[in-house]
């Protein structure tokens, strides 16, 4: 059986040498700002148990430590794998916080035994975990927020079933209801997530061979959770999950840089909506672009000073067909401008648009020109983002 390293395949790779990283010197410029300074927060998200981000993030608090940074564990669940516990036994590991419950003894993080220890960085394992009553907190993220106040830097680790907006999801393909849960926020405000992956095959070779679980457990996990097909989904959800921070971090590098031009990475389909009957079919091409191209559907509606005088009914159709857009999982994008042509092209630089759909005129020859006259403006301006101009049919069949 190959070793954990070979079984992992990251986002990202590490350095051999011993020199700090730019985030460990971040680490220690943080350390020295003294109180107000916000530790880093860094996450390994795993597609699900078993995939190796304990392990992971252990490794990185040894180089972390091997390098002189301040490194110590938080809390780590080892869940009676050796090489795991052997890693963690290296490492200085902050006392449990000890809490009678219900005639037992359940070992929590001493959240704020770490906060007097005052660490550069920290390791907390389980980003979802619930708490036992009497705990500070409630779950672990919040005890995870409660350091980073405090300056220390955290690794974490939670596997894709434990995000909020994917609870119904997972439940619904794997038949298990997860109930603790981290809320999506914390996963989207971490300063980096790094996806710890593995093919749906070889974690199941991994459990077989008893990497896992002890192997009573581990067969009955085989025909339930870990089947292959729950497996695919897990792995599916988790990389959409990461492409889209990685989507929601190339928007904020292009706003920073002013950055014109979109970039192919992760192309958004963008349709120019109005209060027209024609609106509604190119949505649903903008929908089916966009479900082919496996990316987001924008609808955008341009509203000119001269809308603000329209009558009612216009201004009922225009709502009826946004809604409709929402209603096929469009995101509903209203803006002012004077100039329409300027203005759309705007949300494409700003929403990283590839592709523009726009629909014809349909009424009367002034109207026909105004119309045209946006898209020539928009075909001028568009440099490298495709647009795709749709005749009415309805109209060229008269």
């Amino acid at each position: 059986m190959a070793s954990d390293d070979h079984l992992r395949r990251r986002t990202g790779a590490h350095a051999s040498d011993a020199r700090p990283s730019p985030e460990e010197m971040l680490d220690r410029v943080r350390r020295q700002a003294g109180a107000g300074a916000q530790g880093r927060h860094r996450v390994y998200l795993g597609i699900a148990p078993g995939v190796g981000k304990t392990y992971t993030a252990l490794e990185e608090l040894q180089r972390r430590k091997e390098r002189g940074t301040d490194a110590v564990i938080g809390f780590l669940e080892t869940h009676g794998r050796r090489k795991t516990a052997a890693l963690a036994a290296q490492l200085e590991a902050v006392p449990r916080k000890q809490i009678p419950y219900k005639g037992v003894v359940v070992e929590e993080m001493d959240t704020d035994a770490v906060i007097r220890r005052r660490p550069a960085v920290a390791l907390v394992d389980e980003l979802a975990h619930t708490n036992a009553p009497g705990s500070k907190h409630e779950k672990r993220w919040q005890d995870v927020e409660d350091l980073l106040d405090a300056g220390i830097t955290v690794i974490s680790t939670v596997n894709i079933q434990h995000l909020e907006s994917l609870a119904d999801i997972v439940e619904s393909i794997t038949g298990v209801q997860v109930r603790e849960r981290v809320p999506d926020r914390v996963i989207d405000a971490a300063d980096e997530v790094e996806l710890i992956d593995m093919s749906p095959h070889a974690l199941r070779q991994r459990m077989r061979h008893g990497n896992v679980y002890p192997p009573e457990r581990a067969e009955r996990a085989l025909d339930s959770f870990f089947r292959e097909g729950n497996l695919i989904a897990l792995r599916d959800m988790a990389l959409r999950k990461v492409a889209a921070l990685c989507e929601q971090d190339l928007e904020e590098y292009m706003q920073q840089r002013q950055i014109d031009a979109a970039w192919s990475a992760g192309e958004r389909v963008m349709v120019c909506v109005d209060d027209q009957p024609q609106a509604q079919n190119l949505i649903r091409r903008g929908w089916r672009m966009a479900n082919r191209y496996r990316t987001e559907l924008l609808a955008v509606f341009v509203e000119t000073p001269k809308w603000a005088a329209a009558p009612p009914e216009p201004k009922r159709r225009l709502e009826e067909n946004l809604r409709f857009a929402e209603d096929l999982g469009a995101e509903p994008i209203r803006i002012r401008g004077s100039d329409v042509a300027r203005a759309l092209m705007q949300v494409a630089h700003d929403r990283n648009v590839g592709s523009i759909i726009i629909g014809h005129s349909r009424h009367g020859r002034l109207h026909e020109l105004l119309h045209r006259s946006v898209v020539q403006n928009l075909l001028r301006r568009a440099g490298d983002v495709d647009v795709h101009v749709v005749a009415d049919r309805a109209q060229s069949e008269h």
